[in-house]
């Protein structure tokens, strides 16, 4: 049977199931009742999520656990977060325990401004079109105020708007390239809805300028905002006497201290460490960024090219040592928001958002660059000391169980037994074989 389809989207939810079960899984009923098995039960609930996306045939679950004892700039949180990886929310939680009796951790936004493009082409004499650009900047702002109206109200808007010759990288290029403040918003439709608009402007004056009429046409190729956000940035740190440190495995406070500051160092020197550094700190941002109902793809996408600013992958984070003091910190760039989007739409993430005390976006920036730190802190303790895989392997010992059908007696008897024994697979393998 051909598994060309046409209209699919069309389709009931059931119709659809009915064609993959019959194509893709030779009609196989278990396979059919696994995709209904996680549905909800709740059919409002179960609507909502079946119109988030197109083509919806069932709930895909994430565990959504919580990390307490997190005090942000002398206020205490408990951060929800979404992840299936072993050993993070563990881990973040034990860093932010950490550092609360050590003052916690203390955050500032850098900046708040967003990016949008207009990309087009213009093959006339680029001292003519800044001049025409310089004549009808304003009309950009006229031309927009409908849409600008609500966001200006609440103190946001078009910051600025430039236009940006790159015939230097490619013949012709040029683009219209505007910051934006979005305020509690990401701002994704409201920006692109301007940069529209302001490429419909800048065709319309062209064509009716007496400045451009002896020139060839523009070309609009796109309008489209930028998910690198350099100036939109929030920095998060901690610091205490080395005195106030743990002693570690062997090492006094100051060795501890040292051999930390290196292996951040050799982050930042080396791009081979420098992603999986940056990985680390992404797992405690990407989990709260889900469980905030932002897009934690966009936020990857600018994160990681701003770790690439200098022209080579490094840490996001820093560490030093100041006089007697340990520092660590880290800066990310972050466009998200607490309005808008999923936020208001599914039930966990409203949940998660009154868990923090509704933050607007930039008590969430501070909130979310806190977890990438504290996930970076802890990562960066066990790997200069007792090794990652100690304390990750512990907590991957109930997945491990899970896959080898471990009994609840069975599981009960491997923890006590690995409290002191290395897990690995093939060691908790030969546990239950003997048990």
């Amino acid at each position: 049977m051909s598994k060309n389809i046409e209209l699919f989207s069309k389709r009931t939810k059931e119709e659809k199931i009915d064609w993959l079960i019959s194509n893709y899984f030779d009609g196989n009923t278990d396979a059919k009742q696994l995709l209904k098995s996680y549905w909800n039960s709740d059919e409002k609930l179960q609507k909502i999520h079946d119109e988030f996306v197109e083509n919806t045939v069932s709930n895909f679950y994430l565990p959504l656990g919580v990390a307490p004892n997190f005090l942000i700039n002398n206020r205490e949180y408990t951060i929800p977060m979404v992840i299936e990886e072993s050993s993070v929310i563990a881990a973040a939680a034990k860093a932010a325990k950490y550092w609360r009796s050590r003052g916690g951790f203390k955050t500032s936004i850098l900046g708040q401004e967003k990016i949008g493009q207009v990309h087009f082409m213009f093959s006339g004499d680029p001292k003519k079109l800044c001049d025409f650009f310089n004549l009808i900047e304003n009309q950009f702002y006229k031309d927009t105020s409908e849409i600008t109206r609500n966001m200006s109200a609440r103190g946001g808007g078009i910051n600025s708007i430039e236009l940006v010759d790159k015939t230097a990288e490619l013949d012709h290029y040029f683009q219209l390239s505007a910051c934006f403040n979005t305020m509690d918003s990401m701002g994704a439709n409201f920006i692109n809805s301007c940069l529209e608009q302001f490429a419909k402007t800048l065709v319309r004056e062209a064509s009716a300028s007496e400045l451009m009429k002896e020139e060839k046409p523009l070309e609009i190729v796109m309008s489209i905002l930028s998910n690198y956000v350099p100036n939109c940035v929030v920095k998060a740190e901690v610091r205490c006497a080395i005195n106030d440190l743990e002693t570690e495995e062997g090492l006094s406070k100051r060795q501890f201290a040292e051999k930390f500051v290196r292996a951040v160092e050799i982050a930042c020197v080396e791009p081979y460490r420098a992603v999986t550094h940056n990985k680390g700190i992404m797992n405690g941002v990407d989990a709260v960024i889900l469980a905030t109902g932002n897009d934690f793809r966009a936020v990857e996408a600018g994160i990681h090219a701003y770790a690439s600013r200098t022209g080579q992958y490094r840490s996001l984070s820093t560490a030093f040592i100041d006089g007697d003091d340990f520092c660590f910190e880290l800066k990310i760039p972050l466009a998200i928001g607490t309005v808008g989007g999923l936020t208001n739409l599914h039930p966990l993430v409203k949940w998660s958002m009154e868990l923090l005390r509704n933050p607007n976006a930039t008590e969430l920036m501070e909130i979310v660059v806190v977890a990438g730190l504290a996930q970076n802190f802890g990562a960066l303790r066990s790997l200069v000391t007792s090794g990652i895989q100690k304390g990750h392997m512990k907590m991957h010992l109930l997945n491990i169980l899970n896959q080898l059908k471990a009994n609840d007696k069975e599981k009960e008897s491997a923890k006590e037994y690995f409290k002191k024994t290395p897990v690995t697979f093939s060691s908790v393998a030969k546990f239950l074989k003997n048990a």
